[in-house]
């Protein structure tokens, strides 16, 4: 049993050790393509890796969307996969060379933004003491983003758009992942295979437009080679064996352990940054590890209220979060 349990333990390291490094190795990406035509590559990609998957775990039938909610599926995709590689990418490209810090710790608040998701889509409102870990939380990005220098909110207004992106495709992940136990008949395999390929209809389609109007150019056949090794790791390493990994882990250590390890992906990202030269502020350490604080005392505070069974559906949200991350 406990060695079942450091399995559990060791897949949910894998996945969130990726999902960290997807924020360094799209710095150098995203100098040389833009966010919206890497993100239709990547998941174009991964896309046929979960499509390949389904069809060996459940065969065509699972691909028959008759008598389910088509336009729902679709919605979720495009918030899950358009809506975040977007958004997300192009804010860290935006903020520039430290965008891989402050976007990596904008994924670590997902489980929190989570309960405020879950507060306006099924009207569960977050315990009192959840308010106050969502506001600790949110102090620490805003010490990411400023480097400590909370005066620059008020005279950097130009930032604004940046983060608001980032913390947008924050909030459409959320959304996706929330959207799973809307299908709670579905197994993880065909949820991600559909939505990712509808969505993907999304991305080509919003592609299309930026390319029509000239404001993207397609990028020549020497830079997407030169990208290559980015493309891969984006699409197989954080995409297809990040989210297996985490589906298992999560399944045998349970969800409300499994969230925990959201942290890893801010400490990933600034490990590595580190090592490619972008070191990050001691502000930027302490807000790190301030929303990494918030999100493990919101934990046990759940987790606390649970077990006296008065508080059992605000856990429902971190639940979520922990079933689905990219």
């Amino acid at each position: 049993m406990q060695q079942r349990y450091f399995q559990g333990v060791i897949f949910c390291l894998v996945a969130t050790l990726s999902w960290g490094g997807m924020f360094p190795v799209m710095t150098s990406a995203l100098t040389r393509m833009d966010p919206f035509t890497f993100t239709a590559l990547r998941y174009t990609i991964a896309g046929l890796a979960f499509l390949l998957l389904l069809l060996y775990k459940e065969g065509p039938s699972a691909l028959s969307l008759k008598g389910e909610r088509f336009v729902l599926v679709w919605a979720l995709g495009t918030s899950g996969f358009a809506g975040f590689g977007f958004l997300v990418f192009w804010g860290q490209q935006l903020v520039g060379r430290t965008g891989a810090l402050s976007a990596s710790i904008m994924m670590a608040t997902m489980p929190l933004l989570g309960l405020l998701v879950n507060w306006a889509i099924r009207k569960v409102r977050p315990p009192t003491f959840s308010f106050l870990f969502i506001a600790m939380s949110f102090s620490g990005v805003v010490l990411v983003i400023t480097k400590g220098h909370i005066s620059h909110l008020l005279v950097a207004p130009e930032h604004y758009s940046a983060y608001g992106l980032l913390i947008l495709g924050a909030l459409c992940w959320v959304i996706y992942t929330v959207g799973a136990s809307l299908f709670p008949t579905w197994s993880p395999y065909r949820y991600t295979a559909l939505t990712t390929l509808l969505g993907l209809t999304s991305i080509y389609v919003i592609d299309g437009v930026l390319i029509g109007s000239r404001a993207i150019q397609l990028p020549s056949v020497s830079t997407v080679i030169s990208l290559v090794p980015q493309l891969i790791y984006m699409a197989l390493v954080a995409g297809f064996l990040g989210v297996l990994s985490w589906n298992m882990g999560n399944k045998i250590i349970t969800t409300l352990n499994g969230v925990l390890f959201m942290d890893v992906v801010p400490i990933t990202a600034f490990t590595i940054s580190a090592l490619m030269g972008v070191i990050p502020a001691r502000a930027q350490v302490a807000g790190a590890t301030l929303t990494a604080i918030a999100l493990v005392f919101n934990n046990l505070y759940l987790r606390r209220a649970a077990s006296k069974g008065g508080a059992v559906q605000t856990a429902s949200p971190a639940r979520a979060i922990a079933q689905r991350q990219e």
